[in-house]
C-alpha cells in the first residue's frame, strides 16, 4: 500500500515575461518588468511560483540574487518554442536521491520497467482522450490501441519499446483532428496531417510544439524540486542538452494536459489565423498566439482531477509534483514500482 502524500497547497503562479527588450528587476520583495522607462508589471514575491523568460528578456542581478535566494526557479525560453535551461538556487537537496537515481540508470532491469510505466501511462491518457473527445474515430483505432498497450508488459527491450509508443502515437495523431471542433466563425481551417515539427509545418502543430516546450519546463522544475538530476532519463536515453528525465515524466501528462490546453485553446477559439505567423512551410505562434496558448496551459494545469491513488482532489500542477515525489520513493527502493497519471 503507497503512504500517502499530501502535497502542500500553493496559490503562487508562475510569471510570464514576454516583451521583447524588457527587464525583470526587483524593488524590496517585489519583482517588476520593465521597458526603458515604462513600468510594464510589478508582482510580489509571494504570488510567484517561477519565472519564465521568454527570448530577448534580461534579468538584473538583483532580481535574480532574490529569486535564488527565495527557490524561485527562473526558466528561459526562445520566443519559439525551444527550452534553454532553469536558473535555480541551492535549496534542500538530498544528495543519496541523485546517487539512488543514477545506480538505478545501471540496471537495465529497471530501466525497462520504469520506461514501460512511463509509455503505457501515455498510451492510455492518448486512447482515453480520443475515446472521449473524438467525432468518428474508427473502432479499429481505438482497438488496435488497446491491443498495443496489452504488447506493453512483455516488451523485451526499450527498441521494441520504443516501437510500441509509436504506434500508439500513430494511431493517436492521425485521428487527433477529429478532436478539433470547427466553428464557423473560424477564419481559416485548422488542418493537421499527423504530428510534424523542426519546423511545424501546420498550425496546430506549432501550437502542440510550444507547450510542450511548457511542459517539459515545468517537470524539470519539478524533478530539481524533488532533488533529481533532469538529464538522467530512464526511457529517453541522456543526450548532451537534452532533459532526459524531464521529458520521461512528461509523456504521461502530454495527452491530459498539453494536448488538452492547445485543444480547447483552438476549441474555444482563444487562438486563430491571426495567432500564427508562416513563410508558406513553417508555422509559429505570433506573440499573441504565445499569449493565449499560455494562458489556455495555466488554466489547464489549475484545473482540480481526483488522484487515482490517494483519491483526493489536486490540481494537475501538482499531480506533477506529486508524481515526481513517487518517482524519487521509486528509486529509493520505497516503492516496488511507479505508477502513471491516468484518467477514466
Amino acid at each position: 500500500r503507497v503512504r500517502r502524500l499530501y502535497p502542500p497547497r500553493d496559490d503562487a503562479q508562475p510569471l510570464y515575461v514576454q516583451e521583447q527588450g524588457a527587464v525583470l528587476g526587483k524593488s524590496g520583495e517585489n519583482l517588476k518588468v520593465t521597458k526603458g522607462k515604462e513600468l510594464l508589471l510589478e508582482a510580489h514575491l509571494i504570488d510567484v511560483s517561477q519565472v519564465v523568460l521568454c527570448g530577448a528578456v534580461q534579468a538584473t542581478a538583483p532580481a535574480m540574487h532574490l529569486c535564488l535566494s527565495r527557490d524561485i526557479p527562473i526558466v528561459h525560453l526562445s520566443m519559439g518554442h525551444w527550452f534553454y535551461g532553469v536558473s535555480a538556487g541551492l535549496g534542500l537537496r538530498n544528495a543519496f536521491d541523485r546517487a539512488a537515481q543514477f545506480k538505478r540508470a545501471q540496471d537495465p532491469a529497471f530501466c525497462l520497467e520504469l520506461a514501460k510505466a512511463f509509455v503505457w501511462a501515455k498510451g492510455q491518457n492518448q486512447r482515453t482522450l480520443l475515446r472521449r473527445n473524438g467525432e468518428g474515430v474508427p473502432s479499429l483505432a481505438l482497438d488496435e490501441m488497446a491491443t498495443t498497450l496489452k504488447h506493453i508488459e512483455t516488451a523485451k527491450d526499450l527498441q521494441e519499446l520504443l516501437g510500441l509508443e509509436g504506434l500508439l502515437a500513430r494511431h493517436y495523431f492521425m485521428n487527433f483532428p477529429s478532436m478539433i471542433r470547427p466553428r464557423e466563425s473560424m477564419d481559416f481551417t485548422f488542418d493537421m496531417s499527423g504530428r510534424n515539427r523542426r519546423p511545424p509545418k501546420d498550425p496546430v502543430n506549432a501550437c502542440l510544439s510550444f507547450v510542450y516546450a511548457l511542459l517539459v519546463k515545468e517537470c524539470t522544475v519539478a524533478l530539481l524540486a524533488n532533488g533529481l538530476e533532469p538529464h538522467w532519463g530512464f526511457f529517453h536515453q541522456p543526450r548532451h542538452g537534452r532533459p532526459a528525465l524531464s521529458l520521461d515524466l512528461m509523456e504521461e501528462f502530454r495527452p491530459v494536459v498539453a494536448d488538452s490546453a492547445v485543444l480547447s485553446a483552438i476549441n474555444t477559439g482563444m487562438v486563430g489565423r491571426g495567432s500564427f505567423e508562416t513563410n508558406g512551410v513553417a508555422w509559429s505562434l505570433n506573440a499573441n498566439g504565445r499569449k493565449a496558448i499560455i494562458k489556455a496551459f495555466e488554466l489547464r494545469m489549475d484545473q482540480l482531477i481526483t488522484h487515482p491513488v490517494f483519491e483526493y482532489r489536486i490540481s494537475w500542477r501538482r499531480a506533477l509534483q506529486l508524481q515526481a515525489q513517487l518517482l524519487v520513493r521509486v528509486l529509493r527502493g520505497e516503492l516496488p514500482s511507479y505508477q502513471g497519471m491516468v484518467t477514466r
